[in-house]
């Protein structure tokens, strides 16, 4: 599919981008909305707001974020990327996180950071295995009961650089108890999450501290 992926302009582009976020997600309240006040907002004021729009015209991918420090670092903070489910699978993911890093080096980021569910394994596998983002902390109920979230930061300007084996979480796929236990006991100690394999039913989580 062809799709051309750029910032996003006007109202109509705008409003546009928060229904296909509210779609994907599966909001009907109000409040679980974005705003395309806020969008315009944000782009005008170093943030990012870009969309994918396929050969007519329709979006079908947006992602939206903003800058924010963190003990004197420069960081982009990518509050969400969505790809309508017709589009999935196609890479369009892939073409929004890189023209939004793109976006975050203009501003002077070194690094961009986000949320996922950890026991969402394709998320996973795309946020640790593909892009290269390193998992840096574990935040449990992160929106409410039942959101455990980890946050990863991903460098916007080096290859992740291979640490020291860190130990990994081996877990049945659906048993969330155990790789939230899992997730707890080695961010606890101080390790970064690097990379997710799935064999059949089973998951592990693998681990890593800094090599320097």
């Amino acid at each position: 599919m062809d799709v051309v992926v750029r910032e996003l302009d006007g109202l109509s582009e705008l409003t546009a981008a928060a229904r296909l976020y509210r779609s994907v997600f599966g909001y009907d309240q109000p409040e679980y909305g974005v705003s395309p006040r806020l969008l315009a907002a944000l782009r005008e004021n170093s943030g990012s707001v870009l969309g994918a729009l396929d050969p007519a015209g329709t979006m079908i991918g947006f992602c939206y974020g903003f800058s924010a420090v963190d003990a004197g670092e420069l960081y982009h903070y990518s509050q969400a990327a969505v790809v309508a489910a017709e589009a999935q699978g196609l890479g369009v993911g892939r073409r929004l996180k890189q023209a939004q890093a793109q976006t975050a080096r203009g501003t002077g980021a070194r690094t961009m950071r986000w949320t996922f569910d950890p026991y969402a394994l394709r998320n996973a596998h795309f946020n640790l295995n593909v892009l290269g983002a390193t998992g840096i902390r574990f935040l449990p109920d992160y929106y409410g009961g039942g959101t455990d979230r980890v946050l990863v930061s991903w460098d916007l300007w080096h290859a992740r650089k291979p640490g020291v084996p860190a130990g990994a979480v081996r877990s049945p796929a659906t048993d969330r108890a155990a790789l939230r236990a899992g997730l707890e006991r080695h961010f606890a100690a101080g390790a970064r999450w690097t990379g997710v394999t799935r064999e059949a039913d089973r998951v592990a989580y693998t681990f890593e501290n800094d090599g320097s």
